[in-house]
């Protein structure tokens, strides 16, 4: 039966890449046999667990001092060959085991061997903590891992989704190939806070500067480790890595050798979108070609259906809040419907000529597009990378050309919803490197390809059809004929309001009839008047021609389409100098440097006249030694760092381990230790219209650069300024430097609006918004721990506190079309005379601008993170990790913050399984509950109810294809979820996947 269910799934991926893959096999094979005819040694074995005999794949099998080497396939089988003569010794490695050396005596030789595990994961190997190797127990702060096992046995649907499982990691899901990574809190999709580091590499995006995921990471079959740094890291590695890093390390050419392919399907379920199939396969390929060249490549692709957004509630933009509109009512604003931002207050009295107060006011918006009918949900993801490895010297000294590539589809969501479509990222990197040092340079380059914003394409679809003035109008029309009877004079209205079951002076009946003379359509979707233009139905072809049209124009006015070539440049080396001072003490001297150069053509940044250059760069020290027979290791370090455009600062770090107990199984840490984080590009110098606000960055040479596109001024303030004023039009255009030196709080203008609607209006209520250019933020973290093994359970202890200073954040401030916010200019026009801004806020001449700065409210934030982890019937592995976050501030210091924690408060993971439970069976069980927390963020705020997702999977390996096979699934519940609002539900995800290890 399972073989059945395998050819059903698999046969649609076999046909779609049977000539690619019989080619590549072709080449491989060839190459092998090749190189393998000049092997005058061969060594065959079979390597087992010490205490159960399980078989274990993965192993690294390594001639001591030289670059060849092979590893164990699924069946824990290996075969050596070596083009040198007995004899020589084998070193047998794989993590979790304790390694052995084994000699090797004869040409031809059998040789099983049988691997002790570490007494616990506290023998483990990490690098990132201190930029070197060292055990987990003697890392100074907490760190996570992942490594091949754990991608081998984890249930999600790939490897990135199953770092979810780990201890302090939460994963928000903007899309299917675009998951956030977020430790410690305060971080949207855009988690500028986090930073990404492939094979030493930050893959951040260049021009947005966070990471998108794993578009552009590694195959899983290319990973060898992941690890995480939940927490403060700048002393060692700079700017960004403020609340967490990540660290993913792919196999070398030169220990992991041989064809590894994979390829999987399933599908995906949503109640919105219905049930859609997947498609992801791989392959790499490495080689030593000689004990002084190896060369690998491998490739990735991912095909699939988006979760659909489609939260449809009204949602008012400046409150903050949904309300209870519906699509009928007049002033709807859907969540994930876009063009109904665009809206105006029609003044009935003055459009019908009636005594004021007869008829009243009615907000109106314009009618929108549901985003399934605007996004590109094909998700898709293309991975490739090229390493080419030289070891001159042998193992001491190795030089490594690498490119990796990337493409695909996905979804990101910012201050509005975006299609990045046919998204390509690259890198290149040069590096040298041996045990006691490394340099490295490599490039980031990227192209936006065919992105867009959702929100523009909506506007500028309906302006394409009618404009904005012309729709009105007719809406106008509409509403005061049916409401004042006025239009039943004509019998063929008349007639149509009939049908329609309308009634005049029905206020909802008046709004309807004005939307459908307005749109030029009946409720049922068809024209209404063939001789006149309609809104274009999505579907049809003539709506399809006007949406491609509009995503492939680049203007805003116009147009959606992002344009973006940005790059960026760096280098940075470091140089351990334990063995010059013959282990004395372990120090380390390093620096790097760094290059931005921003490249959208002004459709992002305000690059209008060509690319916009800026560079940082930084230089490190730090010192560890070890005292007290070994068990107390001291480490100290500091950083400085200088960005073009803000002072330098300085991050320091001190941390202790004391291991205590007869085998040091009890491992108390502390650390104190400081991150910073530079304003990212954006918070420099974006320029972008998104709508319902303007974006401007606070760099000096920026605020005069951008200027809003021209802007509607009432009648009344054009007759106060042409009477009393300068002068004005029927539109004016803003400077971004307005946004910061004159401008209204967004609180003081509601709160003036609250009085205003009372009958009260209160202009002392309007408070100026001194809102200062932006500066680097900074973190002191403190935390402790304990790690060790009590009886047969390996415990995780660790609590933190972090208090920020000069907290980044995004305000919102409201800029009036004319007048000087601190009422100095006014209009004779009262006794005593008004003030010209208080006249502006009156008429709704006034704009809101979100502006980059630093909160001056105190923030903190705060945790504890417990991991215990056991075997069971010695075959078994259980896990449970709690984590409690939580964070404080003041709000009357700065009631405009928005502090977008965006965390669950408690989270707790359960795992439960075993790779080789029965007769070549294994499975996997991942359970995880979140309680509710509220989400914010420039799209949209609210509430995320507390959830519950379970993911499972079973395997069952066949040693003679050197085969896995994977059946599993994601949210079995099936209930669906939101980690964030405006985002799609996650639904469930059911695969087969099929790895051959050769």
């Amino acid at each position: 039966m399972f073989r059945i269910i395998f050819f059903l799934y698999f046969a649609p991926i076999l046909i779609k890449f049977k000539k690619q893959m019989r080619k590549l096999f072709s080449i491989a094979i060839s190459f092998l046999f090749s190189m393998t005819m000049l092997a005058q040694t061969t060594v065959k074995g079979n390597v087992k667990d010490a205490k159960t005999g399980e078989p274990l794949p993965g192993v690294n099998i390594k001639v001591v001092g030289k670059s060849l080497g092979t590893t164990t396939d699924f069946d824990g089988n290996y075969t050596l060959r070596v083009n040198q003569e007995p004899p020589f010794d084998i070193m047998v490695t794989t993590l979790g085991y304790a390694k052995q050396t084994m000699p090797i005596t004869k040409a031809n030789q059998s040789l099983d061997i049988s691997l002790e595990e570490n007494s616990s994961n506290l023998d483990e190997v990490v690098v990132s903590a201190s930029r070197t190797p060292e055990s987990v127990r003697e890392s100074p702060v907490t760190i996570e891992r992942m490594d091949v096992r754990g991608i081998k046995n984890t249930p999600a649907a790939n490897f990135y989704d199953g770092l979810e499982s780990l201890k302090g990691v939460d994963i928000n899901t903007n899309s299917l190939t675009f998951k956030s990574i977020n430790t410690k809190g305060f971080a949207t999709f855009s988690n500028t806070r986090f930073v990404q580091l492939v094979d030493g590499m930050d893959n951040s995006s260049p021009a947005l500067n966070f990471v998108l995921g794993n578009l552009l990471g590694m195959s899983e079959l290319d990973v060898n480790s992941v690890e995480i740094l939940p927490g403060a890291s700048s002393a060692l590695y700079g700017a960004n890595a403020f609340n967490g890093i990540l660290f993913m390390t792919s196999k070398n050419p030169f220990d992991h050798q041989g064809i590894s392919v994979y390829a999987k399907t399933g599908i995906t379920t949503q109640e919105a979108a219905g049930n859609n199939q997947f498609y992801d396969v791989g392959l790499r390929v490495a080689h030593a070609f000689t004990d002084k060249f190896a060369a690998k490549a491998s490739f990735s692709y991912l095909d699939g259906t988006d979760w659909w957004a489609t939260d449809y509630r009204h949602y008012d933009r400046e409150a903050r809040t949904f309300g209870t509109q519906t699509r009928a009512d007049a002033d709807f604003d859907g969540l994930n419907v876009y063009g109904d931002e665009v809206a105006t207050t029609l003044n009935w009295d003055t459009i019908a000529g009636t005594p004021a107060g007869t008829l009243g006011t009615q907000k109106v918006s314009r009618t929108g597009f549901n985003e399934v009918d605007l996004m590109d949900y094909n998700a898709r993801s293309i991975k490739t990378d090229f390493s080419f490895n030289f070891r001159p010297n042998g193992d001491d000294f190795e030089i490594v050309w690498n490119s990796k590539f990337g493409v695909g589809n996905t979804i990101y969501q910012g201050a509005n919803r975006y299609s990045l479509k046919n998204f390509f990222m690259q890198q290149h990197k040069l590096e040298f490197s041996n045990k006691d040092f490394f340099v490295r340079g490599y490039i980031t380059s990227e192209s936006a390809g065919d992105s867009y914003d959702s929100r523009f394409t909506a506007i500028n679809l309906n302006r394409s059809w009618k404009g904005d003035q012309a729709w009105f109008g007719d809406y106008a029309r509409g509403y005061l004929g049916l409401f004042t009877g006025q239009a039943l004079a004509d019998p063929a209205t008349a007639a149509l309001v009939n049908s329609l079951g309308f009634t005049p002076g029905n206020v909802a009946n008046a709004n309807a009839f004005g939307r459908i003379l307005a749109d030029n359509r009946l409720p049922n979707g068809a024209i209404l008047n063939e001789t006149s233009p309609s809104i274009p139905k999505p579907g049809t072809d003539t709506y399809k021609a006007a949406l491609n049209e509009i995503i492939s124009d680049p203007s805003l006015l116009t147009g959606s389409k992002f344009t973006d070539n940005s790059k960026t440049y760096h280098a940075e080396g470091n140089y351990n100098f334990k063995r010059l001072l013959k282990d004395a003490i372990d120090l380390q001297i390093g620096g790097s440097y760094r290059v931005y150069s921003l490249n959208s053509d002004g459709t992002i940044f305000t690059d209008y006249d060509g690319a916009i250059n800026y560079n940082e760069y930084g230089a490190y020290m730090q010192g560890s030694k070890k005292f007290a027979e070994d068990r107390l290791k001291i480490t100290a370090s500091i950083r400085y760092d200088k960005a073009q455009n803000f002072d330098g600062s300085f991050s320091p770090r001190v941390a202790m381990v004391y291991s205590a107990g007869a085998n040091k199984n009890h491992n108390i840490r502390a650390s104190f230790q400081t991150g910073f984080r530079n304003p990212t590009t954006q918070d420099q110098y974006i320029g972008l219209d998104v709508g319902n606000a303007f974006l401007v960055g606070s760099a000096s040479d920026n605020l005069d650069r951008y200027t809003t596109r021209p802007l509607n001024v009432s009648t009344t303030g054009q007759f106060l300024e042409n009477t009393f004023g300068g002068g004005l039009g029927a539109t004016t255009e803003l400077s971004g430097r307005r946004a910061y030196d004159n401008a209204f709080t967004l609180t003081s203008l509601r709160a003036f609006g609250a009085s205003a609607a009372a009958g009260t209006p209160d202009p002392s209520l309007l408070k100026v918004s001194n809102v200062d250019y932006v500066q680097p933020e900074k973190v002191t973290a403190l935390e402790l721990g304990y790690r060790g093994k009590v009886g047969s359970v390996t415990v995780d202890l660790n609590g933190y506190y972090n208090k920020y200073d000069k907290f980044i954040d995004v305000k919102t401030v409201v800029v009036p079309f004319y007048g000087q916010v601190d009422f100095s200019d006014t209009f004779p026009i009262s006794n005593p005379a008004t003030p010209k801004a208080l006249a502006a806020i009156a008429n709704g001449d006034y704009t809101p601008f979100q502006v980059y700065t630093n909160s001056t409210v105190d923030i903190s934030s705060y945790g504890l993170g417990l991991g215990l982890s056991t075997r069971v019937a010695e075959k078994f592995k259980v896990g449970v990790n709690y984590t409690w976050a939580n964070f404080d501030y003041d709000e009357t210091v700065d009631p405009d913050f928005v502090p977008g924690f965006n965390t669950p408060e408690h989270t707790v993971k359960v795992s439960f399984g075993s790779p080789n439970a029965y007769k070549n069976f294994g499975f996997n069980i991942n359970t995880r509950y979140a309680t509710e927390y509220t989400w914010q963020n420039t799209f949209a705020d609210g509430l995320i109810p507390s959830r519950f997702t379970a993911d499972a999977q079973i395997s069952y390996t066949v040693p003679k294809w050197k085969s896995q096979f994977k059946l599993g699934g994601a949210n079995l519940g099936g209930k669906e979820y939101q980690s964030a609002l405006g985002t799609g539900f996650v639904g469930s995800q059911y695969f087969i996947s099929w790895t051959v290890n050769n």
